[in-house]
């Protein structure tokens, strides 16, 4: 098992061209050609392709003049892309018949959200550097109608969720788990991501009616169900709209990967496996996991806390605590996502608040460096003394202590006055290098700002960092 609710990356910049196809006779080739309804191939070669294009009498130089990385920096020119991209934007070289003459070109997909959102492809010669055409496959939210629909999640619940008529070339009306019904929000959307591990492949998750009722579509449906579940948590409890607070849009991409037992923030949006079965169902089930990963969203855009060490499981328990204030059925961590082979071992959660001895840490790397019998410690004595290069120095097993301590202070004042007092601390006092007794600082500066020096708020917080040993 790698580890689950993982580390969430920066992920501002791109480095570059994801992947440049070349082109290669004897493989499939990468020709974008119109579309025609009397034949179609699945693959070609060169000159099979070329004739297909009415070209063959022309002879084609394919060499191309300019690199693919000088073709992105074009493009991302040409359609005034923003720094932050939705994805790593893909290179092609491609046959482009465009006004009756053929170029070599490189097709470039760049997209990105924003003022103005865009899902570019644009053309650009490869020989001239020039724009030889470009536009804007992007779905437009004013020219789609969002709706109400159903789904089916993973374990057979029913959803109601807000999803968007999409209307494509030939195909008639569909319908998008793409969700713009909040003021100031850019949308809820959930894309689709195949089994495979290329985002640039994924899609906004289409399907026929408004009602996703399909085993595929469960996970999807959940993910998506379970966004909008925590946007709501965030705005309605703490008056934050979105993640980074200013209405960014809530991606989700699901079915990432084969047999993928983590989820994960990277930065710009959430990626949940199918799990393998054997230790995990699909992650997207969770609501709790939905917050957790949602939550290391909110603290790069507050605290930033930096992965590592006593940091990076303060930052780990952030996380764990809004994931069970928002799913707040129980003080337990990812008990929808376990498999039933794993809850038959009486595996039946991952982490618990409310008594962390009463799971084993199942990582055996992490479990070596245990002084309590390898069961998550819940006090300063139990601390699993790692180096970096294991968990990033225990921030999925040290996080348990100060999930704990929240647990004890909402035992006395209630889940929604922790909720308040640890989002304060998070949003207002907390810094990228904060530890854990600064943790406690924060978080009794916050309940004296929010209910006065002296209150059973106040004393509340003391009494559970006292009670696992955080001073």
């Amino acid at each position: 098992m790698s580890s689950v609710f993982a580390n969430p990356v920066d992920s501002k910049v791109v480095t570059s061209v994801q992947a440049s196809e070349k082109w290669n006779a004897k493989a499939s080739v990468p020709v974008f050609m119109k579309e025609r309804h009397a034949e179609k191939f699945s693959s070609s070669n060169t000159p099979n392709a070329l004739n297909y294009l009415k070209i063959a009498d022309t002879a084609v130089d394919m060499t191309a003049s300019l690199s693919s990385d000088a073709a992105l920096k074009k493009a991302l020119s040409a359609v005034n892309a923003p720094e932050e991209l939705t994805y790593e934007p893909t290179s092609e070289l491609v046959v482009y018949p465009f006004e009756g003459e053929n170029y070599t070109a490189y097709k470039v997909n760049v997209n990105f959200i924003g003022d103005d959102p865009g899902n570019w492809f644009v053309f650009v010669d490869a020989k001239t550097g020039e724009v030889i055409n470009k536009y804007n496959g992007l779905m437009h939210a004013d020219e789609m109608k969002t709706q109400k629909g159903a789904g089916k999640g993973v374990h057979g619940a029913h959803r109601e969720l807000h999803i968007t008529q999409v209307k494509e070339a030939k195909s008639g009306t569909k319908f998008a788990l793409a969700d713009y019904s909040h003021k100031n929000l850019e949308g809820i959307i959930t894309y689709d991501a195949k089994n495979d591990t290329t985002a640039s492949n994924d899609t906004i998750h289409v399907g026929n009616s408004a009602a996703f009722i399909g085993d595929y579509d469960r996970a999807l449906v959940d993910a998506h169900y379970n966004s909008e579940k925590v946007y709501n948590y965030y705005l309605n409890e703490h008056g934050r709209n979105s993640l980074d607070g200013n209405g960014m849009a809530i991606i989700s991409r699901v079915h990432y990967g084969t047999n993928y037992n983590n989820a994960s923030w990277n930065g710009r949006w959430m990626t949940y496996g199918d799990g393998d079965g054997e230790f995990m169902i699909s992650l997207s089930a969770g609501l709790d996991v939905a917050a957790h990963e949602m939550t290391h969203g909110v603290i790069t855009y507050t605290a930033n806390i930096v992965y590592r060490g006593q940091p990076g499981a303060l930052n780990e328990s952030f996380a764990d605590i809004f994931g069970a204030l928002v799913d707040d059925d129980d003080w337990e961590m990812g008990e929808d996502i376990m498999a039933p082979a794993e809850k038959a071992k009486g595996n039946t959660v991952l982490r618990s608040l409310r008594d962390p001895h009463s799971v084993i840490v199942q990582n055996e790397q992490r479990r070596a460096y245990s002084t309590n019998g390898g069961v998550y410690p819940k006090h300063m004595n139990e601390f699993y003394h790692m180096p970096t290069s294991v968990d990033s120095g225990g921030v999925h097993v040290n996080s348990s202590i100060t999930n704990h301590a929240a647990y004890l202070i909402a035992q006395d004042i209630g889940r929604q006055k922790l909720g308040k007092i640890f989002y304060r601390a998070l949003s207002v006092y907390l810094t990228p290098n904060s530890d854990f007794s600064d943790a406690r600082k924060a978080a009794v500066q916050s309940a004296i700002d929010l209910y006065g020096g002296g209150s059973k708020e106040e004393a509340a917080v003391h009494s559970g960092f006292d009670a696992v040993g955080i001073y």
